[in-house]
């Protein structure tokens, strides 16, 4: 039996309100805290829905938990005619990510508005891929976020999922345990306070390993497809797509 996420106990860890107060330095901490692999990952699942595009039509693709718009970006730049739609239910890193969207020449292409990942507010089969990047981690019902995921994806789309975890063995495993449990509650504190990057630290420790979280993904209604690990599996990327079951309109979870 795979239990539902719990979140993490505090004064909304994890929540829409908790980035709202990080929103502004959001970016540069990502760029310092990941050493700058970050962009390099989000490339890497970009690259990872071309299976989901078709020459019919253009790309549609749906982020969710987007943030300050990131992966939308990397998948506008990747996909020339792609139509990205990002929900996140932080209203300050919204506006943050409109911003950058504009200042990149996609506003055509990207809407960035609220939404849950929970529930979100589109007809089934809506997208040819969704994703969410680093995000998950962050969600109370994981197994319900990935059943919408799977609903809103078309059948033979992608499902992606990019998500920090915490190396138990290999050459970096050491070091980045030690990145995650000090350096990283260490730059949040000088830069943007302490409370959300301690919360960080112990949300990637508390992320189940990829064999387990496949698992997840499937009672939610997704046919795996590959867990890609990047950097020494500093970084996995979960790719998937919607079980026969519910691509066809049978029973699901």
């Amino acid at each position: 039996m795979i239990a539902l996420a719990e979140p993490l106990a505090g004064r909304g860890d994890g929540s829409g309100a908790m980035f709202d107060r990080i929103a502004a330095r959001y970016d540069l901490l990502n760029r310092l805290n990941s050493l700058g692999l970050d962009r390099a990952w989000r490339r890497v699942t970009a690259e990872a829905l071309a299976p989901a595009a078709t020459a019919d039509r253009p790309l549609r693709v749906l982020d969710v938990a987007s943030g300050t718009g990131d992966l939308a970006i990397a998948i506008a730049r990747r996909f020339p005619s792609a139509v990205v739609r990002g929900v996140d239910t932080s209203t300050a890193m919204t506006v943050v990510g409109r911003e950058k969207v504009k200042r990149a020449g996609f506003s055509d292409r990207i809407t960035l508005g609220s939404g849950d990942a929970q529930e979100l507010g589109f007809a089934d089969r809506s997208f040819d891929a969704a994703a969410i990047a680093f995000g998950i981690r962050n969600v109370p019902d994981r197994v319900r976020a990935l059943c919408e995921m799977a609903r809103v994806t078309r059948p033979g789309g992608r499902v992606a999922v990019l998500e920090l975890s915490e190396p138990v063995s290999g050459p970096l495993a050491v070091l980045a345990r030690f990145h995650i449990r000090v350096l990283v509650p260490m730059i949040g504190t000088l830069l943007a306070g302490g409370a959300e990057y301690r919360y960080l630290r112990r949300s990637i420790r508390a992320f189940p390993p990829p064999d387990e979280f496949t698992r997840t993904m499937t009672a939610a209604g997704l046919e795996p497809v590959e867990t890609r690990p990047l950097t020494f599996g500093v970084c996995n990327l979960f790719l998937a797509s919607p079980a026969v079951e519910r691509a066809t309109g049978g029973s699901g979870p």
